[in-house]
């Protein structure tokens, strides 16, 4: 937060000849205000009015703000936000009373970071605005928290007519001198700083309706609008979605979505305007894989709830922005299972959401839902899976807990009563005590927002007799001193016998002498606690438990999402020593004739992750390891096949890449030559249909994996469909494949080009995902560019991007130290989460490793499964 001594001094001045107020003392503002977690209350914002005249050509602009602010105490200053890279002019500032024609102006300049694009071969400037988390003051003086919230009226002076020009509200009236205009938009309802958006560049369009006459367009660079029929109709069928769920329409008469070439974030929900990377917003019919489908209905759906929840009903401060990204995070799931019920999204959840947060969660260095922010600075460090997964992750749990009709009927009266507003978590429990009658709610819920981490569940059976006893789970080794109320599900034999039940004690027993007293048959003796993986914590069963439930997932008569569940946790148990890595093998040989695309992928996820600890732990069964794996995998390879079949599904079209790339990654030379042969055809045709989207990724890593550095023929051919693609998935496709290659000196020459001027900035990270094989001289690159890094992505999200992929994949306790004398002085402020967290994985890693080095019974057990 900054001063503006300029302001202050000029209103002091005013006050000092017309005011007796003594209830302030003369002082230096900047001594009183600087380094306050937030602003002070006594001045709040109404409407600003804000002109922005851009120079696309320099990369730099001018404006005026006026702000009516209303003092709603006694004080001789006014404070607000404005970056210290905002360039005031001095002689500009002045103040004035409502009765004048005057307010506070501001004229100041800032340099931008554009975003670039090609036009006819040329490359040229767009403007475009990121404010959030706290980056409005970058652009004007403002008051830049969520709980301001205020009106904008906002005009953009002397562009190029032949550009478009966006910002949240449509335009309200436009003026023509000679080749340049000027744009005057509608006023906004009242909004938070950062969701103010504006967006200049050259772009094609398509539109539709919503029945109700909502305006919805995707903007996208000229030439690519049909790319967008996609995403226009996922967005016109989830705003009616989110209508009938929340009770309450969209509350702007318009809605942009535009495609950026150059953006650092996923996408971004300003009000109105949704900015997306060209990636997560277009799809292309005959080049796009089904996985970038999914991607891009995920991030409309996303997006789009956070018109509900974010802009209309808005946290109060970052301490609560799970409302915000983890209630859209969920709800984005509600729409796609609304659209696409074939894409059995729920499942896909506890993949994809659940088990990536309890991942996270696991760790000793993570942080409560509910997590304290002092300072804007600390605000880009939350922006993380605890937000989004494992916030997504509780709704979820809630919502099981509560019951489906009670929870809607909640979050719609949520929004109504907090609509143009703020709210804080505990807004939301009052809502639900009232409409679910549940007068524990908060208690319940505050045992999971405002304490890091989650239980796992020790589960015995005695005298039928189940007992249950929990504990923090952490990889790194679990304690007792954290305690959950916990909503539990357990069935047994099948699903019919459900029961629910809330935990709140440290242990408990249940008698289900009747549950099993009819029991006859040997697959269906098993018991499951977590039925479906609703609840966000893991299970240990007793052996006789766990082998009960390995006959039922071979025969086939658990769900899809319970095998998933059962396989997550395992592997979870493994890594923190709580299971042998041969049980957890042994375990894995159940799923040999999985086909479920979810399963399959977790199953795929764990493959690699043992197959890299293995290579450090016992090097000498890696040929062992490998066969056991492929032979997991090849029965759904002969399943799927390389080519789409007639009417499969969207799951076992995104299976077939899945499979193919982890065989190219476990050298299997079936599906290497294979890919190799496919790629070779692609090349001489771009259409062939021998290379389908859904498989180019893993055609890229086969081709990858014969690549040396005395024959770079492949690497060259897929650098030569880099250069001649134009479609952003192409690119990302072929750049998380270049440093899969097992030589070393060609992973070093693959960052490299992730680092050059060829690769954008926001898609160098893809270009992380290093070999085994290539993890040390990922770490050598990592010191030796370390300055162009840092000074090319600044301290944001993205540079945090960099450190855990590379550094978190070690095992040693010497590597540890390593890594913690080179980061010692060169640690920022939004990477000291990540980098922390990256330094406990690397101490996980190396504890297990060490035992898995003295499991005796490793080695035989490894022969039998791969010559199984």
């Amino acid at each position: 937060m900054n001063l503006l001594k300029k302001c202050c001094s000029c209103f002091r001045k005013k006050t000092d000849g017309t005011s007796t107020s003594t209830s302030h003392q003369l002082s230096d503002p900047t001594t009183d205000f600087k380094g306050q977690p937030r602003l002070p209350t006594f001045a709040v914002p109404i409407r600003y009015d804000i002109q922005l005249k851009p120079d696309l050509a320099a990369c730099k602009f001018e404006g005026i703000v006026s702000i009516v602010v209303n003092i709603v105490a006694d004080t001789r200053f006014i404070v607000l936000n404005a970056a210290a890279q905002l360039h005031i002019n001095s002689d500009s500032v002045y103040f004035s009373d409502p009765n004048s024609n005057k307010n506070l102006y501001e004229r100041n300049f800032h340099i931008l970071k554009y975003s670039t694009y090609d036009h006819n071969g040329q490359k040229k400037n767009m403007a475009v605005t990121q404010f959030e988390p706290a980056y409005a003051r970058q652009c004007f003086p403002c008051w830049d928290e969520p709980s301001f919230k205020a009106k904008f009226n906002i005009a953009l002076l002397d562009v190029p007519s032949e550009l478009v020009t966006l910002s949240n509200m449509p335009v309200g009236e436009e003026e023509l001198n000679g080749n340049l205009k000027t744009v005057y938009y509608q006023e906004s309802p009242v909004m938070s700083t950062y969701l103010v958006a504006v967006v200049i560049g050259l772009f094609d369009y398509i539109e539709d309706h919503t029945p109700d006459g909502i305006k919805v367009r995707v903007y996208s660079q000229v030439g690519k609008a049909n790319q967008g029929k996609f995403a226009l109709h996922v967005a016109l069928q989830t705003l009616g979605f989110y209508k009938d769920y929340f009770q309450m329409p969209y509350s702007l008469p318009k809605l942009d979505m535009v495609a950026i070439p150059d953006f650092a974030f996923g996408a971004m929900e300003n009000y109105g305007l949704v900015t997306y990377r060209e990636t997560d917003l277009l799809f292309d019919d005959h080049h796009s894989a089904a996985a970038n489908k999914q991607r891009v209905a995920t991030v409309v759906a996303h997006e789009l709830a956070h018109q509900w929840f974010g802009n209309l009903v808005t946290m109060e401060w970052w301490t609560d922005l799970w409302l915000n990204e983890g209630f859209a995070t969920w709800m984005s799931y509600m729409a796609k299972d609304k659209l696409f019920p074939e894409w059995k999204i729920w499942t896909q959840f506890f993949d994809h959401e659940s088990s990536e947060g309890l991942r996270l969660d696991g760790l000793a260095k993570s942080h409560p839902i509910e997590v304290e922010v002092n300072h804007a600075s600390e605000i880009d460090e939350i922006f993380d899976t605890i937000s989004y997964k494992k916030g997504a992750s509780i709704i979820q749990m809630l919502k099981g807990y509560v019951g489906g009709p009670h929870f809607q009927n909640s979050l719609a009266t949520y929004i109504k009563r907090h609509a143009w507003s703020n709210a804080r978590t505990n807004d939301l429990w009052a809502v639900l005590k009232e409409e679910c009658n549940e007068p524990t709610i908060d208690k319940i819920m505050n045992s999971w927002t405002k304490q890091e981490g989650y239980p796992v569940l020790s589960v015995k059976m005695k005298n039928q007799t189940l007992e249950i006893k929990q504990s923090r789970f952490l990889y790194a080794g679990s304690h007792d001193r954290c305690q959950w109320i916990i909503p539990i599900t357990y069935c047994c034999g099948d699903y019919d016998s459900l029961i629910s039940l809330l935990m709140e004690k440290k242990s408990e027993t249940y008698d289900i002498k009747d549950l099993l007293s009819n029991i006859t048959d040997p697959a269906r003796s098993w018991i499951k606690l977590n039925v479906e993986q609703i609840g966000f914590f893991r299970v240990k069963y007793d052996d006789g438990l766990a082998a009960k439930l390995r006959y039922a997932i071979e025969h086939k008569c658990l769900s899809v999402t319970d095998r998933l569940g059962i396989l997550d946790d395992s592997f979870a148990l493994c890594m923190a020593r709580e299971m042998s890595l041969t049980s957890l093998l042994t375990f894995m040989a159940a799923y040999r004739e999985e086909l479920e695309h979810t399963v399959l992928s977790n199953l795929i996820k764990i493959i690699g992750k043992i197959e890299r600890i293995v290579a450090d732990a016992r090097p000498e069964l890696m040929n062992y390891i490998k066969q056991f794996f492929i032979g997991l995998l090849l029965p759904a390879a002969a399943n799927f096949g390389w080519d789409p079949k007639q009417g499969e599904s969207h799951l076992d079209a995104m299976s077939r890449g899945d499979i193919f790339t982890a065989l190219a990654v476990l050298g299997h030379e079936e599906t290497i030559n294979e890919a190799n042969s496919r790629f070779n055809a692609f090349l001489n045709d771009r259409n062939t249909p021998l290379l389908h989207p859904d498989i180019r990724k893993a055609a890229y890593v086969a081709v990858m994996q014969k690549v040396t550095s005395s024959n770079k023929a492949g690497l060259e051919s897929l650098l030569k469909v880099y250069r001649e693609t134009d479609l952003s998935q192409e690119k990302t496709r072929i750049l998380g494949s270049l440093a899969s290659c097992p030589d070393e000196s060609v992973v070093y020459e693959a960052l490299n080009f992730a680092l050059s001027s060829e690769v954008r900035k926001q898609d160098a990270v893809f270009g992380l995902a290093v070999s085994k094989e290539g993890r040390e001289v990922a770490w050598k690159w990592l010191k030796n560019n370390w300055d162009k890094i840092r000074t090319t992505y600044g301290s944001g999200l993205l540079l945090t991007r960099f450190v855990g992929p590379i550094v978190s994949s070690f095992a040693s306790s010497d590597k540890m130290k390593e890594i913690g004398k080179f980061f010692g002085n060169r640690t920022q402020a939004s990477m000291v989460r990540t980098l922390k967290q990256s330094m406990e994985q690397i101490y996980i890693n190396s504890k297990w490793v060490q035992t898995i080095r003295n499991d005796k019974d490793l080695a035989e057990a490894v022969k039998k499964l791969a010559n199984k």
